[in-house]
């Protein structure tokens, strides 16, 4: 039966995936076009390339429309918004979906379902995002909660959706703390029920992937109480379609990774514009878009470097504790970048340099952004608090101000970070573990107030 080829909204495109026939590529016979359908995920901030942004500025479209000329056919596409990668992948597997994006454990599980049958199989193609340490997923609690750090979670209830990044790291972040997973109560939710849960008092933490962490901060709604770049381990997003969809489609997987590599490119030239656009898509603050697109946040390099590939398989024994992961998954034939390497040698690009290139988040430099026009990139902690000041001072507003933890390396709002002086230098940290492991080698530091740090620095 053919489908429409409008935009449906996220509850009707699940009714009408339910519904619907096996292929999902198919020619509708109103308007004579063949539709790929796209899941994606708006408020995820690290599959933008492969969806918000991406979506936003009709790259993709663009890139069908030249492939359709070749071809003498015509396509539309239809973008599916969900909340996490569950939907997502069992839209695949119904053959409902054709290109989705989702997280590092949302991609193996997907595997795991989807390739125990050659009919259902599906393929990593690319990375939409990264982070080197882990920095993307966070532990938060109410502002108000005597909780400062994981070891404080001992009988506590944590809100978090199982099987996500966000659920991994809460129970890596417990085993590196000595903290038996059975003394850490956890319900399983969707994000925006667990950051109602967690503002209401009913869970005592929420621990999820971004932007969730970030905006109940920027809200002023929670803390963090543990970075996931504690854990050192590498997490990314990335783009997944299904294999007979990549076997008999190739012309529309090479325009969906060179619109992709559009995205990319175009967020590299202007993340500040890049950032205002995904929030007007997405309906999330610019300021919390920014912290994660901006300078030393995600890493949208698109290459499957094999850095990424080891940390996939390091994850394996957590899907299986949670009994998500029933069937082994071959990432030597389940990761494949074949077409994305065609995709960037025929955009002119060099697939070598994008694998050796390495993104070092540790070396960001603090950013003051400026009644929401422009940016000012600082060298440290003590540099940014200078411009903050001066700001002021001029009476010209600041919209948001972020830095860099020396410790973890991960970049965060200034306003809600963890400061401490030594000397005339200021540092800040995401966490108080951070704080604390960098006055263990500075013990002359002290905590300061981030409004105090804006009064007690130089000019």
């Amino acid at each position: 039966m053919p489908r429409s080829a409008r935009i449906l909204s996220p509850v009707l495109a699940v009714a009408v995936a339910l519904g619907a026939t096996a292929c999902s590529l198919s020619s509708d016979a109103d308007s004579g076009t063949t539709q790929i359908v796209v899941g994606y995920q708006s408020k995820t901030i690290n599959t933008v390339t492969a969806g918000t942004l991406l979506r936003a500025r009709g790259y993709f479209e663009k890139r069908l429309d030249e492939a359709g000329k070749k071809s003498g056919t015509e396509y539309s596409v239809r973008w599916e918004d969900y909340d996490t990668g569950a939907p997502i992948t069992t839209g695949m597997i119904a053959g409902k979906i054709d290109i989705g994006s989702m997280g590092d454990y949302p991609l193996l599980i997907n595997g795991s379902r989807a390739n125990v049958n050659p009919a259902t199989a599906t393929s990593i193609l690319s990375v939409t995002g990264s982070s080197a340490k882990g920095s993307l997923n966070m532990v938060v609690a109410r502002p108000d909660s005597p909780i400062t750090s994981i070891t404080g979670l001992r009988g506590k209830r944590v809100s978090a959706s199982v099987g996500s990044a966000g659920h991994g790291t809460l129970v890596a972040a417990l085993s590196q703390a000595g903290i038996p997973a059975d003394q850490v109560p956890v319900t399983n939710q969707q994000p925006q029920v667990g950051a109602s849960a967690l503002e209401s008092g009913k869970v005592d933490a929420l621990a999820q992937f971004v932007a969730w962490p970030g905006l109940l901060v920027f809200q002023n709604k929670a803390k963090v109480i543990y970075d996931g770049a504690q854990l050192g381990r590498p997490t990314l997003h990335g783009t997944i379609a299904r294999n007979p969809f990549i076997k008999d489609h190739p012309e529309v997987i090479d325009a969906f990774l060179k619109a992709q590599l559009d995205a990319t490119g175009a967020l590299a030239a202007d993340p500040l514009a890049a950032a205002k656009q995904v929030a007007e898509a997405s309906g999330l603050p610019p300021e919390v878009v920014y912290l994660y697109n901006g300078p030393g946040g995600t890493d949208f390099d698109p290459a499957l470097k094999p850095g990424l590939v080891d940390a996939l398989a390091a994850d394996e024994p957590y899907l299986k504790s949670i009994g998500s992961f029933p069937h082994p998954v071959d990432l030597a034939s389940f990761v494949n970048d074949g077409p994305l390497r065609t995709a960037v040698a025929e955009t002119g690009g060099n697939y070598q340099q994008l694998l050796d290139r390495r993104g070092d988040q540790s070396t960001a430099p603090g950013e003051v952004w400026y009644d929401g026009s422009h940016t000012v990139k600082t060298d440290d902690a003590t540099g940014l608090l200078r411009l903050v000041r001066a700001a002021r001072a001029a009476h010209q507003k600041v919209t948001a101000a972020y830095v860099t933890d020396p410790v973890l390396g991960t970049r965060w709002f200034a306003d809600h970070a963890v400061w401490l002086r030594d000397g005339d230098r200021f540092e800040a940290f995401t966490t108080p573990d951070s704080a604390a492991t960098y006055r263990a080698a500075h013990p002359a530091a002290v905590p300061v107030g981030y409004d105090d740090a804006l009064a007690q620095v130089r000019p």
